[in-house]
């Protein structure tokens, strides 16, 4: 998650509660990495915060904020299971667009309401799985932003929408002295992640940068795909 976070390999982003949940059910895997994102969210922001793109924050975070109150009515109601079959197959089907249709150096940006839409099916991944990445990026890589645009953006994005998880996961339960303690058993990897990952960003060539990101979406929808047939 620390490497995700800062932008190299954020398509694996999504694979660490999954990952997580082989140990622990999905709920507490959750609440245990609130608090390390909090810390990598922190970490992100001093580094980035100053080259987001301010338009395209001010379009997607009110719908993701939106998605995170949809997550809070529905947790409970909706498996974790049946959520990350929903984004594994999101996540496919957009690599497969993709690939089938290449997008091409003319081609218009996605349209407004495509990015309200997915900016809210983010928000509600993020809550119920910490899994906000794959929905958000359908709309935001085909705009082609720079490497450290694109990553400072996410950041800004992600950071906003884990802020506003802390009280609904307070009221459902979820924040309690046995996974804080294990988030703060796992706090100094958090950093490792995000120092290594900003290191490289920085030297990528954006080609590159964008191949990672798609083999990371593609790892990351199978995985999530095999965990809700599984």
């Amino acid at each position: 998650m620390g490497l995700s976070k800062s932008g190299f390999g954020a398509g694996f982003g999504a694979l660490a509660v999954p990952l997580m949940a082989l140990a622990v059910p999905v709920p507490q895997a959750a609440a245990i990495m609130l608090p390390l994102l909090a810390i990598m969210d922190a970490m992100g922001l001093a580094a980035l915060i100053r080259q987001r793109d301010k338009a395209l924050v001010r379009l997607l975070l009110p719908a993701g904020l939106i998605g995170t109150v949809i997550g809070t009515l529905l947790f409970g109601v909706l498996s974790a299971k049946t959520v990350a079959g929903v984004v594994g197959v999101i996540t496919l089907a957009f690599l497969a667009i993709r690939i089938a249709f290449p997008p091409r150096a003319d081609a218009p940006p996605p349209p407004r309401w495509l990015g309200w839409l997915l900016g809210a099916t983010s928000g509600f991944t993020s809550f119920v799985a910490h899994a906000g990445g794959p929905p958000v990026s359908f709309y935001v890589l085909p705009l082609k932003l720079p490497p450290m645009v694109f990553t400072a953006t996410m950041s800004v994005f992600f950071a906003a929408i884990n802020a506003s998880k802390w009280v609904p996961y307070a009221w459902l339960g979820l924040i309690d002295l046995r996974n804080l303690s294990t988030s703060l058993a796992l706090a100094p990897f958090a950093p490792v992640g995000v120092w290594l990952g900003l290191h490289v960003v920085r030297r990528l060539d954006p080609v590159w940068f964008y191949r990672l990101f798609h083999i990371g979406m593609a790892l990351t929808g199978s995985k999530l795909v095999y965990d809700a047939w599984r």
